[in-house]
């Protein structure tokens, strides 16, 4: 039997979020049967292109521009929102796991969600920056800088009291023993890889390894992660979800760096500008 248990968990959100709460399901498909994320430039209000590669969304994010995640729940009923930001939970700050508190979305609900949660009413802003600077890396887990996810888990429905035997069809009572005996067998293993232990390295001429380090720092310094801005007026409400599963039901994910690195990714397709004779008005000199 799945285990009942309440979680606390942090309701829908911020003033601007609940401005945008709708009352029909939402006119566009996207990535997530449940629950639809999109990444949302907070200086024009516009969503950031989402460019797929090998199954995956991707965004090219600005340097210092600060961004949304926008969630929109696609269900008549109220799903449960873990959302992941570079590897950590923006509700917490802890390290992310699926089983961890997160937002509620009622019915039909979208809500923007701002920045890392620092109470009840603040949030600081989410901004793209270099990784160095990015709050993962400031708090020494700078891994999984680079993307944004969420586990999506269903609530659990009340099971109605039972009827009198004599009312009761045979086979729905065998259909009911069976899933009430069946074990929770879920379980859940953080920072752990799969596979036998790497070979030791052969040592290697240290000029090269110093080559490699400093090649690396330099890519490191040109990725995009997600900073811990100022704080900003941002009020939740808070409430009870049960969980129907321990395993979320839909986990969806889009990765974000620079415009230029997804370039060089082969994530985006390099622009090939083709002079124009006529391209507009007459400009000023610089």
């Amino acid at each position: 039997m799945l285990t009942r248990r309440r979680l606390l968990a942090t309701l829908g959100l911020t003033a601007a979020a609940a401005a945008t709460a709708c009352s029909s399901p939402p006119a566009t498909a996207a990535a997530g049967h449940l629950v639809q994320m999109q990444i949302v430039d907070r200086a024009s209000g516009e969503l950031l292109r989402e460019h797929r590669h090998r199954g995956i969304a991707h965004v090219a994010g600005q340097p210092g521009a600060r961004y949304a995640v926008r969630l929109s729940n696609r269900t008549g009923a109220r799903v449960l929102v873990v959302l992941s930001v570079d590897g950590v939970n923006a509700v917490s700050g802890q390290t992310a796991a699926a089983s961890q508190t997160g937002y509620v979305l009622a019915p039909w609900q979208t809500a923007d969600i701002t920045g890392w949660r620092k109470s009840d009413a603040e949030a600081a802003a989410f901004y793209f920056t270099a990784l160095p600077d990015s709050y993962a890396a400031r708090t020494d887990r700078p891994q999984n800088v680079g993307v944004v996810g969420v586990a999506v888990f269903r609530e659990r429905v009340p099971v109605p009291p039972p009827v009198p035997f004599e009312q009761a069809a045979p086979a729905a009572s065998a259909d009911r023993r069976t899933a009430q005996s069946a074990p929770d067998t879920a379980s859940r293993a953080e920072g752990t890889t799969a596979g036998a232990a790497a070979a030791p390295a052969s040592p290697a001429p240290a000029a090269p390894a110093a080559a490699a380090r400093e090649g690396q720092r330099q890519r490191d310094a040109e990725r995009l992660g997600t900073g811990h801005g100022e704080r900003e007026y941002a009020p939740i409400n808070r409430t009870a979800f049960e969980r129907a599963s321990s395993q979320p039901a839909e986990v969806v994910q889009i990765r974000y760096d620079s415009h230029a690195n997804l370039v060089a990714a082969g994530v985006i397709e390099p622009r090939h500008w083709t002079p124009q004779p006529f391209p507009g008005y007459v400009p000023d000199p610089r």
